[in-house]
């Protein structure tokens, strides 16, 4: 039942120029089994992509929502899909 899956989320809120991206990847890497990055949109929001177990994806996406983020997260809006691949490791971008 945990299969990889796909999660892309979008962070709105305070979070260019804090460390958001920096804390996304240790958190990633922290949860374990995680590919994909986080980068800047020039909307002001981050992007968050990560690729893998279901249950790491989900735990993610909770600190996304809920977590001690770094600046202000307002919301999150997120989609599942099925992995694309194509990552070594989890990257800032």
């Amino acid at each position: 039942m945990n299969e990889n899956v796909r999660l892309t989320a979008w962070v709105r809120g305070q979070v260019q120029g804090v460390g958001f991206r920096w804390f996304t990847r240790e958190n990633a890497l922290r949860i374990g089994e995680l590919i994909g990055f986080a980068s800047n949109l020039a909307d002001g929001r981050v992007q968050v992509v990560a690729e893998g177990p279901r249950a790491g994806c989900e735990q993610l996406l909770d600190w996304l929502r809920t977590g001690d983020t770094p600046g202000r997260v307002d919301g999150v809006t997120e989609i599942w899909a099925v992995p694309r691949g194509g990552y070594d490791g989890f990257e800032i971008r």
